[in-house]
């Protein structure tokens, strides 16, 4: 199996989807098998990749995932599309332990024929973003440089933890990547340090800077990488995706 990469955040607004997309174009662009799969009941990565989302979500059936994965104009690239369905919202996101194991078999299996694999979640800590972090290799944390960047960062910490420590499952803290960066602000510049300080080397070099490019992009049903790939945003998912391979 490839490496699973969980892109979670409590907190919503902070371009986890959109880093969720653009990375598994640029790893796609790489020459590697990439599986998007869309875990939020917002169901954006999956509207984002210009696709509609499912009736019914392929975890909440007993069928392997590469039968509900659809493909994309790059070879390389299948996308699991995201339910707005009431029924399998609640399915996907009821602590049900029976429920909870049969899903994370259902996650976990067709994932060996992918290099990588990254899970979309919701913007919370509930049943359905721990389902995705029990079952990936690696949890990718993108921050926005705000004020309250910091905020709400230590629970969710606590969370992987505890996964970490409970799981048979090799999850690791794969990095935090700080996003909506502007260079010109001092209070980007203090969320930097202060966030570079507290964790050091799992804190990507690379960041993502404030782009209306990759704010437009998902209107077109493209990541920016395809919709500007000469946008500030586009070449810096780039550079974050070799930093991602470079970490391997």
């Amino acid at each position: 199996m490839g490496r699973v990469l969980c892109v979670a955040n409590q907190k919503g607004g902070v371009g986890k989807t959109t880093t969720a997309v653009s990375l598994a174009v640029a790893l796609a662009k790489a020459g590697l098998r990439t599986l998007l799969v869309d875990l939020d009941p917002q169901c954006n990565a999956t509207t984002g990749m210009g696709l509609k989302p499912t009736r019914v979500h392929p975890l909440t059936m007993n069928t392997p995932l590469r039968l509900g994965a659809l493909g994309t104009s790059d070879p390389h690239l299948h996308v699991l599309p995201g339910s707005r369905t009431f029924r399998d919202i609640e399915t996907l996101s009821q602590p049900n332990a029976s429920q909870a194991r049969q899903l994370r078999e259902n996650l976990g299996r067709g994932f060996s024929s992918y290099d990588f694999v990254l899970l979309d979640c919701p913007p919370s800590l509930g049943h359905l973003t721990k389902m995705a972090l029990a079952s990936s290799t690696e949890v990718f944390i993108p921050i926005q440089c705000e004020y309250f960047a910091m905020e709400g960062l230590a629970q969710m910490i606590e969370v992987i933890r505890q996964i970490i420590e409970h799981s048979t499952h090799r999850l690791e803290f794969g990095g935090i990547l700080l996003t909506m960066y502007d260079h010109t602000l001092e209070l980007t510049q203090e969320v930097d340090r202060e966030v570079r300080e507290f964790f050091g080397e799992i804190v990507y070099d690379t960041v993502i800077p404030r782009d209306v490019a990759v704010s437009e992009a998902p209107s077109h049903g493209k990541s920016v990488i395809d919709y500007a790939p000469r946008a500030r945003g586009a070449r810096a998912y780039v550079e974050l995706c070799m930093e991602v391979l470079e970490r391997e």
